[in-house]
């Protein structure tokens, strides 16, 4: 392995193995789910430790050399215990907001954390039927809760470092501590997201339209 990469992986994983232990999670409560697409992904292939084909994009400009050492990443993927035999790593080194090429109507799991609007630019690759896993950073939580295209399926809770997906209760989510109209708009000006009476750590929206 390069000592970029590794050096790398080590920035990204200094948190220990939280990421992998949410999309572990997120793997059991969903079925089907074969073609992920990871956009704001910077290196963190922990995706890649759970699904079998990834697809990651970032405009980082230390991203492309990571993931160009394929010798590396399957060294990584081999250390974390889940092999790295039959997987399906890919990588554009871009701007998600720009046309990405990939499929529209393809994925089965769109995957936002902490890099902006995602679901604003890139659901047309997600499959209707699929999910779009997003947490309220940078208010792309808000963001799918007023897109006609999403439905809220489920939310993930965080609790002495384990996730649990929930599907009860649901009704109890996204409402405003504050009454106020979210917007495409006011959600661009501000930059972040909405304080709510109740704030899971991430949800799952299902793609309906």
């Amino acid at each position: 392995m390069l000592a970029h990469t590794r050096s790398l992986w080590e920035l990204q994983t200094r948190h220990g193995d939280d990421r992998v232990r949410l999309f572990a999670a997120v793997a059991d409560a969903l079925d089907s789910v074969d073609a992920v697409l990871y956009p704001g992904s910077f290196v963190d292939i922990t995706a890649s430790m759970v699904w079998h084909d990834v697809t990651y994009v970032d405009v980082d400009a230390r991203a492309p050399r990571f993931f160009a050492d394929t010798e590396g990443i399957t060294e990584i993927l081999n250390e974390s215990g889940n092999g790295a035999d039959g997987h399906r790593v890919t990588f554009f080194g871009q701007d998600y907001t720009d046309d990405l090429p990939v499929e529209h109507d393809h994925f089965d799991l769109l995957i936002s954390l902490y890099a902006g609007f995602i679901t604003e630019h890139c659901t047309q690759h997600l499959r209707v039927g699929g999910h779009a896993l997003v947490n309220s950073s940078h208010g792309d939580a808000a963001m799918a809760s007023i897109d006609p295209r999403y439905e809220l399926a489920a939310v993930i809770t965080s609790r002495n470092g384990r996730y649990a997906v929930r599907r009860d209760g649901l009704d109890h989510y996204l409402v405003p501590k504050r009454p106020t109209e979210v917007t495409v708009e006011s959600l661009h000006e501000s930059g972040r997201g909405i304080a709510y009476t109740r704030s899971p750590f991430a949800y799952l929206f299902t793609r309906v339209s």
